[in-house]
């Protein structure tokens, strides 16, 4: 006979050693990418520089609405920057119309000259003076005109003397006609030669003062302005800028004379060694700007470079003096 279990109570499922508890995994850390490697300043600097010359060179040598267009979008931009260093200080420019007459100086200086850009400078005052006359905040009206008007005249009137240096053929045609300027050895694209060579002096000697620098400098020459830059450096950038100067003319002179024939090699080289040290007072100048905003850049547009503004601070008074220069040479012998 069956025991009890056996009669139809059921038998008790035999017991089970209690499990471990499970502890999850610790998430599989994600696989360290290799940061990608970044361009130094040099390298930056030098991919800019082999996009920018190249274009600036052929819209020299194309003149025209090429070089209107480029000096445009370069006056928009730097002029944009320029009013950031104010606005850092706490300023409020009229900002909207300084940049439309900003960019309206060099439309006219092509239509026209820069004595036509030069009343167009005066009536921007008087604007800016009745704008501000409607703005609820008065008690910044001194910093903002004189902020406003600053910049368009530092960066929009200055650099419309681009436009005229390039066209400085039909400027003389204009003033003394045809066969003076046939006397003068200006030919239509003389203006190319003339505001490349700007160009050239203003990087040579900037390029010279840094070189130099580097190697000879002991002499700070604006400590509390550009701590990295020295009286050395500046002797350096001088010269590299005399001798820029004559190996241009000389490339003109090898290639085509025709359009270096408005100036001579002693001009050159004294036009060298005037332009050069202007370089290095509007190098100054901006730093001047750029360390009152307590900002190492004007801009970061340019990849190694900094801003628009960084790049144009020296041809912003090179190109000016450039152009007053050969009107007083074309004065002189033609008188």
């Amino acid at each position: 006979m069956s025991g009890p279990d056996e009669a139809g109570a059921p038998s008790e499922a035999p017991t089970r050693a209690p499990r471990e508890p499970v502890h999850p995994l610790p998430p599989t850390p994600p696989s360290e990418a290799k940061p990608k490697p970044r361009l130094s300043d040099l390298q930056a600097r030098l991919l800019t520089a082999s996009v920018l010359i190249p274009w600036v060179l052929f819209a020299i040598a194309k003149g025209g609405l090429f070089v209107l267009g480029t000096v445009l979008v370069v006056t928009l931009i730097a002029l944009r920057e320029f009013y950031g260093l104010i606005e850092d200080k706490g300023a409020h420019p009229i900002t909207a119309f300084g940049l439309g007459a900003g960019a309206a100086l060099p439309v006219v200086a092509y239509l026209g000259n820069e004595y036509h850009a030069t009343v167009l400078l005066t009536v921007t005052l008087l604007v800016v003076m009745i704008l501000q006359l409607g703005r609820r905040e008065i008690t910044e009206s001194l910093a903002s005109i004189s902020g406003t008007f600053f910049g368009i005249f530092y960066v929009g009137w200055l650099l419309s003397h681009a436009v005229v240096l390039r066209e400085f053929h039909g400027v003389i045609v204009t003033r003394y006609g045809a066969a003076e300027a046939a006397r003068l050895g200006v030919v239509p694209d003389s203006g190319a030669f003339l505001l490349a060579f700007t160009l050239a002096v203003v990087v040579l000697c900037d390029a010279g003062a840094y070189f130099a620098g580097h190697a000879y400098g002991k002499t700070k020459l604006a400590p509390r302005i550009s701590p990295g830059k020295t009286v050395e450096g500046a002797v350096g950038g001088i010269f590299a800028g005399i001798v820029g100067g004559l190996a241009f003319k000389g490339l003109f002179e090898l290639w085509w004379p025709e359009l270096s024939a408005c100036m001579g090699w002693v001009a050159a080289g004294v036009y060298g060694l005037l332009l050069s040290p202007v370089a290095i007072v509007g190098d100054l100048v901006e730093s001047l700007l750029k360390r009152d905003a307590q900002r190492k850049d004007a801009g970061a547009v340019l990849p190694g470079m900094g801003g628009v503004l960084d790049r144009i601070d020296s041809p912003l008074l090179a190109i000016p003096v450039m152009y007053y220069l050969m009107l007083f040479t074309a004065f002189l012998r033609l008188t």
